[in-house]
């Protein structure tokens, strides 16, 4: 089968980020989101507001931006459709957050939102769909030629525990400690077609693919390939779905802009003749364990003959490295927000810190609300105040 690409004017840029609603009271999660949804203003003749969505759960709201040129254009569209669904939410009660993972409430309280393709979905996938009240954040970042997708996603999948580890924000499942650093990953990446990118050879390979997962019946759209990374030929654009959810704009703007650099710096270097780097499944697969279990803590494997490194290390190197494309973008602020991170600590650390200092979860999930609501890292011991 024929895929077209519809060819995006450059790297632009488009984030989907999915969000907690939570009581105010209770601190639980609130299958609410019909309630929220229809208190909104904004919405078009259909009845539904063009960037604030369902998702899969009742609990989660998809906030969406449109097609943006610029990282701060993008995180200032997300943060006025953010304040429209908190003008709502405010209304019922409730409040919002975002993690990975609830801290707390179970996934056998949620409620399905009222979507048809959700109910095929779950019909389908029975419990590994009806668990997955999870959260995450996407990036999609356009590009003006297709053929370049496939080179692009490979060298991406090099830096998948990257992704992760800077994001991780889901150590907590139904009331415990997991142990993870992202619970989030496993849930979400037991779906059949979910988890690590097809190392592929070239967009006609990613057709035949495609089409051979259609005729057996595995799908049946290509929507359905939930891939941590995957190329979206309707939208033009790699798609960057590894990221756990994130409680801070700054932290959203932040993998927007490493999202970008990457993307942008990839597509340069095909330009200019260079070969993108296509590591093996194995090390993929691996190096994203590494990052679900241990975070930026973990040790990645760097090449085919087993070296490796501190993860931190690398991500040190990284941002140095994408600093003049970033700069050339116009974000480099918001890509030095991962040194930040790498400081103060990633959500999943923050959250644990909380529960070790305060010793209740009811004190990180009153951090992860604070900090959705004031754009700011909340460190124990400092008063509650992080850096902004």
């Amino acid at each position: 089968m024929a895929i077209s690409w519809n060819s995006s004017q450059g790297p632009t840029l488009g984030v989907e980020w999915e969000v907690q609603l939570i009581d105010a009271q209770t601190r639980l999660l609130r299958q609410d989101a019909d309630q929220v949804l229809a208190g909104l203003t904004g919405v078009d003749a259909s009845g539904e507001h063009p960037h604030i969505r369902h998702e899969l759960m009742q609990s989660t709201v998809e906030i969406v931006t449109g097609i943006c040129s610029t990282v701060s254009e993008a995180r200032a569209d997300l943060e006025k459709n953010i304040a429209e669904l908190r003008r709502s939410a405010d209304n019922h009660g409730i409040v919002l957050a975002c993690a990975g993972t609830h801290p707390v409430s179970s996934w056998r309280d949620a409620k399905m939102a009222p979507i048809k393709r959700y109910a095929e979905i779950v019909e389908q996938m029975q419990w590994l769909a009806r668990r997955i009240q999870t959260f995450g954040v996407h990036v999609h970042v356009g590009l003006r030629d297709g053929s370049k997708a496939i080179p692009i996603v490979n060298a991406l999948a090099s830096y998948l525990p990257h992704f992760l580890a800077l994001t991780a924000s889901s150590p907590f499942w139904n009331g415990e400690d997991t142990g993870l650093a992202s619970t989030r990953a496993i849930i979400f990446g037991d779906l059949p077609t979910a988890g690590p990118p097809h190392r592929l050879s070239d967009w006609g390979e990613f057709e035949e693919y495609m089409d051979t997962l259609l005729r057996a019946r595995t799908i049946r759209s290509i929507k359905e390939v939930w891939w941590d990374i995957r190329p979206h030929a309707d939208l033009g654009t790699i798609e960057i779905r590894m990221f756990d959810g994130l409680s801070t704009a700054r932290e959203v703007a932040m993998v927007t802009a490493l999202s970008q650099s990457l993307v942008q710096l990839f597509d340069a270097q095909l330009d200019r003749g260079y070969r993108l780097p296509s590591p093996s499944s194995w090390v993929v697969r691996d190096n994203k364990w590494r990052a679900t279990r241990y975070g930026l803590d973990a040790t990645v494997i760097t090449d085919e003959s087993g070296t490796t490194a501190p993860l931190r290390d690398e991500l040190y190197e990284l941002v140095r490295e994408l600093e003049p494309t970033a700069d050339r973008l116009g974000c480099l602020e918001e890509l030095q927000v991962a040194s930040e991170v790498l400081e103060y600590g990633a959500s999943y650390e923050r959250q644990r810190a909380i529960l070790a200092h305060l010793g209740d979860m009811t004190d990180v999930i009153d951090a992860l609300v604070t900090e959705f609501a004031e754009d700011r890292f909340v460190i124990p011991g400092e008063g509650g105040h992080g850096r902004k």
